[in-house]
């Protein structure tokens, strides 16, 4: 799957900083792959710990990551939606992303200027918020417009789309995303059709200082509980560490990871919680030439999982044969956990689980 989530924020805030300490991690055996698309687009792995236990049996010649691509968006001030700046550009780059990774300032520094004066998270979200809601109530006024039409000769899916639009239109002129906004399965088709920019699924991330990322702070309470009440979920990074852990090697990296109490980096955790937020899982498949994780959504079914290797094998689907993570890894390798019985054999209406590695069986 191609997944694109966009990086925005006001500036000094750290969005920059943190997509560098992207682009300049250093690759390692014990790092995921990445590299850089472009000087604002890069391809970032998942971490995902279980494809080195998977090839620990297999020894494959390639161990290949499920990714993303992280987009830095720049460009926002008040009145983007209007055109002001390069607001036409920004908004047109977020249309094209599928999710959207807020970065927002959670604490002080007297010597990095806030753009406003002050750190106020609230205030820095409503600020691009406001924008991207006035862009989709455009949005919004044409379809009504459109659909208003329609409903006067009596077709009443067109009065029900009508009645849905006008009170979409409502919900954004308070301030409101269009995420937060109910939808009736019969219009969830609608409602994609018009690509909203506030209807993209949030991250919220809090960028703190060092004490901060341990025990948070009254500007991280906020936002959490903005994220909470808007449909949005948010973590926290301190975008600072993040750019000194980029430069290390391994063996360092590790050490100083220790010293700040820290299992792991936070855009590790960054990244997975963009996959989470986008509703995927991941399916594997071994063999000796390649280990490989794949994505997929939550709740798709088989022929839909082996489509991501192959689009021919959707319709030429016959089977899958499947072994859950878990049972490959106990059972010491997929000759072990088929004498074990822990195959399966599934057919097209089987519901992939995350973890599973699975070998498709396909017509010529």
């Amino acid at each position: 799957m191609a997944l694109r989530c966009g990086i925005v924020g006001l500036p000094n805030v750290g969005k920059s900083t943190l997509f560098n300490a992207l682009t300049a991690a250093e690759i390692s055996a014990e790092n995921y792959p990445f590299c850089t698309v472009d000087p604002n687009t890069g391809v970032v792995a998942i971490p995902d710990p279980r494809l080195q236990a998977l090839d620990a049996f297999v020894h494959a010649a390639q161990v290949i990551p499920t990714a993303i691509e992280l987009v830095d968006i720049a460009g926002l001030v008040k009145g983007a939606s209007q055109g002001e700046g390069l607001g036409n550009q920004f908004l047109g780059h977020i249309r094209e992303v599928h999710a959207i990774c807020h970065v927002v300032r959670c604490f002080e520094d007297a010597e990095i200027v806030h753009v406003d004066g002050d750190v106020a998270p609230l205030r820095d979200v409503e600020t691009i918020e406001a924008e991207l809601a006035l862009a989709d109530l455009e949005t919004v006024a044409r379809r009504l417009d459109r659909a208003r039409k329609a409903a006067k000769s009596g077709d009443k899916d067109a009065r029900a789309e009508a009645d849905f639009f006008e009170a979409l239109e409502a919900h954004l002129s308070e301030g409101s995303p269009a995420r937060a906004f109910p939808v009736p399965d019969e219009l969830a088709g609608a409602l994609r059709e018009t690509h909203l920019l506030t209807a993209k699924p949030v991250l919220y991330v809090a960028n703190v200082d060092e004490a901060g990322l341990a025990e948070g702070n009254p500007w991280v309470e906020v936002l959490e509980s903005h994220a909470q009440k808007t449909g949005a979920r948010a973590i926290r990074v301190c975008a600072k560490i993040e750019a000194e852990l980029a430069q290390l090697g391994a063996d360092d990296k590790r050490e100083f990871l220790e010293d700040l109490g820290l299992e792991e980096p936070g855009l590790d955790r960054l990244v997975r919680a963009v996959y989470a937020l986008l509703g995927l899982i991941t399916f594997f498949t071994v063999g000796p030439k390649e280990t490989r994780a794949w994505t997929v959504r939550r709740g798709a079914r088989a022929p839909e999982a082996a489509g991501e290797i192959h689009s021919d094998f959707v319709k030429h689907f016959i089977r899958a044969e499947v072994i859950g993570y878990g049972d490959f890894i106990a059972s010491g390798g997929e000759a072990a956990a088929k004498a074990a019985g822990k195959m399966r054999v599934e057919g097209k209406e089987y519901v992939v689980a995350d973890g599973d590695l699975m070998h498709f069986r396909v017509s010529a």
